[in-house]
């Protein structure tokens, strides 16, 4: 494939935005960060004119695929009633009433502009609800890019020591120090009641499954035990449901693994490509937002056009459609890329479900952030790459959305690819 005009309109763009991107998440991409053109059903061409199978998915969002119908007229349509009324409209209730009738630990919702607005929301009225101040987060998973969230993402091994208690490491220059933050690692409860015990933990938060960094799923009863430690010591027991919420199935992962959350993140899957996160949990703790005892605002907040999107995903999303055709062509594609690494001889393992799995090559079984970045990550950048040049897209990290616009025939032909693109690895 060439992309010759796609990397001069981003070099070109680089006068005028910083790195050419508008999110560091789309730096260090090979052969360099693409510009698109165009997107349709679960497609996307770039300037010169190559057309892509998407498993980004626009990082998460897209459930629906890149032009769903019912999504775009009802966007559609409030443009020609309102964009943004510094107020109230009945979508933002509507959309509320279909989240919480949807999970059923949602009983009162706050929406937000993004999943990172949304945590710092709840980290708040956790802090207020419980009276303490301390909060208790896990290496590999993220909650967001700001500075007191935004530490061991990624850390080095060598450097955050004691795998039973980590040092905290910063993700960014310029990042404040860390304040009132634990760094654990997950799937062991013992850490994490070592921690609670001390009287002084407002909350644990955590992505219900590992998707952000190395796809690992929690451990046979580990999620139950935090709940019942979170009850027992008086923290709040937060959930990262940003990438799988409404993605894993209607109800979030939440739903599929029988957790129930005082506070859930959302955003994504939510809005289908639209601005738009929420934090949603119990009434006694959103009560405190409720009556402004605890302050949470934004502009863009509900913003018209963007909850029209909302109700309309969440509709869809409610009838179960989209989700009976993932599970369909997503478990096609599992089983065929397992059938094509065993055929290479690959080590390899598949981790999650149809709408959103973790490939790794050279390693199977890691159950936390260190045991799961030993495996072959550089095998698994060359492929990828090597996916990119035969018409297929997929992240570098090793996740894989896929969307209710996936057809057989994307599916037949990703195969198709990825079996090429293991050879030519040879």
């Amino acid at each position: 494939m060439n992309f010759d005009k796609s990397k001069a309109a981003w070099e070109a763009g680089s006068a005028y935005v910083a790195g050419g991107v508008n999110s560091g998440y789309r730096t260090g991409l090979r052969p360099h960060p693409l510009v698109f053109q165009r997107a349709y059903e679960a497609h996307l061409v770039d300037l010169d004119g190559n057309d892509y199978i998407d498993y980004f998915a626009g990082m998460g969002p897209m459930i629906l695929g890149h032009s769903p119908k019912e999504v775009i007229d009802a966007a559609s349509a409030q443009l020609q009633q309102s964009i943004l009324v510094a107020g109230q409209t009945p979508l933002e209730y509507e959309a509320a009433r279909l989240i919480t009738e949807l999970v059923p630990a949602a009983e009162l919702v706050r929406f937000n502009s993004s999943g990172a607005e949304a945590v710092q929301a709840a980290l708040r009225v956790a802090r207020a609800f419980t009276g303490k101040k301390k909060v208790i987060k896990f290496e590999g998973h993220y909650h967001g890019w700001f500075d007191n969230v935004l530490w061991s993402v990624t850390p080095d091994p060598a450097a955050a020591g004691d795998p039973l208690a980590p040092t905290p490491l910063p993700g960014t220059l310029g990042q404040e120090d860390e304040v009132n933050l634990i760094v654990l690692p997950w799937n062991n409860a013992e850490v994490i009641e070592r921690e609670l015990a001390k009287g002084d933990v407002a909350a644990v938060i955590m992505e219900p499954i590992m998707f952000n960094t190395g796809g690992v799923l929690p451990l046979p009863g580990y999620l139950e035990k935090v709940r019942e430690l979170t009850t027992k010591y008086g923290a709040v027991y937060i959930i990262d449901e940003v990438i799988t919420g409404f993605r894993v199935s209607s109800g979030g992962a939440q739903k599929v693994l029988g957790l129930t959350p005082d506070i859930t993140i959302f955003g994504k899957a939510l809005a289908n490509g639209f601005a738009v996160a929420a934090l949603a949990g119990k009434k006694e703790i959103m009560a405190l937002i409720g009556d402004a005892k605890v302050m949470h605002g934004g502009t863009y907040n509900s913003q018209s056009v963007s909850m029209a999107a909302t109700v309309a995903t969440l509709k869809l999303l409610q009838s179960e459609k989209p989700h009976q055709a993932i599970a369909k062509t997503g478990t096609a594609l599992m089983n065929g890329l397992r059938e094509i690494f065993t055929k290479h001889n690959l080590v390899f393992e598949i981790v999650g479900y149809p709408s959103v799995f973790n490939v790794r090559f050279d390693l199977q079984g890691p159950t936390d952030y260190r045991s799961a970045m030993t495996a072959n990550r550089a095998k698994y950048l060359d492929f990828a790459f090597e996916l990119l040049q035969r018409g297929v897209r997929i992240l570098p990290r090793g996740t894989w959305f896929v969307s209710a616009a996936h057809t057989d025939e994307d599916i037949a032909k990703t195969l198709i690819a990825v079996n090429t693109a293991l050879s030519a690895l040879k």
